[in-house]
């Protein structure tokens, strides 16, 4: 099993160009289910989540071609699909849920395993489930599986998630689009990685308009042919900023829209950043001392997202002062303090908040990895401690940060991928 191998302390310096969003790309590459015609995806980025979607695909009987790269596919979909999502495909993430709501739409039947993913709480699909059910269908779950079906074409309804779900929501619109009629979805998630799927839905000729938090859908027949670029990953420009200010590093950010991360661009000024922008990049000088920040919060977007919080969580440890961060999205996402606490992290967590004593000396140590954004976050406090520092199970990594240590590298962290 793959680890890396990270010498510290290590200052960054230079250009890293941001790949395509995991997240974005995950729920387009689902609705490519709904087309009959051939459906073209760039920008991909080249990791193990999207190399599964694009088999579980297959799996249906969709024909996908790669350009040289891999990072454009052409996706022809045969006119009788499988509608059977095994658990031997999906076990590994989470995002494989999103081929309910186009299956369902299209086909009106699928047997779809309950999804795996990280280890980060319970997640639970019933959300999902609830909406889908006002759309018209029906399904039990026996054996690990959701096995659904519905009596022809689904209908548009009134629908009002009772929490924000970034996966209901999506699901939920993908299974409108081909539905009779309207369907207004109420609090609705609306991270960029949503408007990026309907941006792409809109352009094959749905008809999905926004307004706040409520999404309005009047299905359509069938969609058309067309071809999109999914939006760059915020949370890997997130990530390399992070690491830019705990670095005392220099850092320019290329191929991204800094708007999407205001929230996370005002945090790192706080602590003492000097961040310019640029069109579609982001100039960053880490700062000599990091300011601490009392209380961080997870919250949806336009909010701190939950999957900065490992990242920021390192960046507190190196703080002047005592800071705090409450996890208010996912429970059990604080797998990471105790690798962190092996480093010398002074961390204590009471239910959902975690408190730091910042001014922290990390020592180099033999990590784990419990998964994706905690292991990132190891990689980050890594990179400003003194020694060698070896993380295990990286396989989480690459499930959503594409080449990261080849990235790395190119800006001056001393790692090495070890077999």
């Amino acid at each position: 099993m793959d680890k890396f191998l990270i010498n510290g302390p290590c200052k960054i310096k230079g250009k890293v160009s941001i790949s395509g969003s995991k997240n974005a790309s995950l729920p387009i590459l689902a609705a490519t289910l709904l087309f009959d015609k051939p459906v073209i995806i760039k920008n991909l980025p080249i990791v193990r989540d999207i190399n599964t979607m694009l088999n579980l695909l297959r799996s249906l009987g969709s024909k996908i071609i790669l350009s040289k790269d891999r990072k454009t596919a052409k996706i022809i979909n045969k006119k009788k699909m499988k509608t059977f999502a095994s658990y031997s495909l999906v076990k590994t993430m989470r995002g494989s849920i999103l081929v309910l709501g186009p299956l369902i739409t299209k086909f009106y039947q699928s047997k779809t395993s309950l999804p795996g993913g990280c280890l980060i709480g319970a997640r639970p699909v019933n959300i999902h489930l609830a909406a889908l059910k006002k759309l018209g269908m029906n399904y039990e779950i026996k054996d690990g599986y959701i096995f659904a079906k519905s009596k022809g074409r689904l209908a548009g309804a009134n629908i009002k998630f009772p929490k924000i779900s970034v996966g209901a929501t999506e699901n939920s619109i993908v299974a409108a689009c081909l539905a009779k009629g309207k369907t207004i979805l109420k609090n609705c998630a609306i991270e960029p990685e949503i408007k990026d799927l309907t941006n792409f839905l809109n352009s094959a000729g749905a008809n999905i308009r926004w307004s706040g938090r409520t999404c309005k859908i009047i299905g359509v027949n069938s969609l058309n042919q067309t071809e999109y670029s999914v939006m760059s990953d915020r949370i890997e420009a997130g990530t390399f900023c992070v690491a830019a200010t705990l670095t005392k590093g220099s850092l320019e950010i290329k191929n991204f829209n800094s708007k999407i991360i205001n929230s996370e661009i005002n945090l790192l000024k706080n602590v003492g950043a000097k961040i310019k922008v640029y069109n579609n990049k982001i100039f960053i000088k880490g700062p000599n001392k990091i300011k601490n920040i009392k209380n961080i919060k997870t919250k949806e977007f336009p909010g701190i997202p939950t999957d900065l919080q490992a990242q920021l969580m390192v960046l507190m440890c190196r703080a002047v002062g005592k800071s705090s961060i409450t996890e208010s999205i996912f429970e059990n996402r604080f797998m990471h303090v105790a690798e962190l606490q092996r480093l010398g992290a002074k961390i204590y967590v009471k239910k959902n908040k975690a408190f730091i004593q910042g001014n922290t000396k990390f020592i180099g140590a033999e990590l784990m990895s419990s998964d994706l954004r905690a292991s990132v976050a190891l990689v980050l406090a890594a990179m400003v401690a003194n020694g060698k520092s070896y993380i295990n199970r990286i396989y989480h990594l690459d499930r959503g940060y594409e080449k990261i240590e080849n990235k790395l590298k190119k800006i001056g962290v001393k790692i090495k991928r070890l077999k």
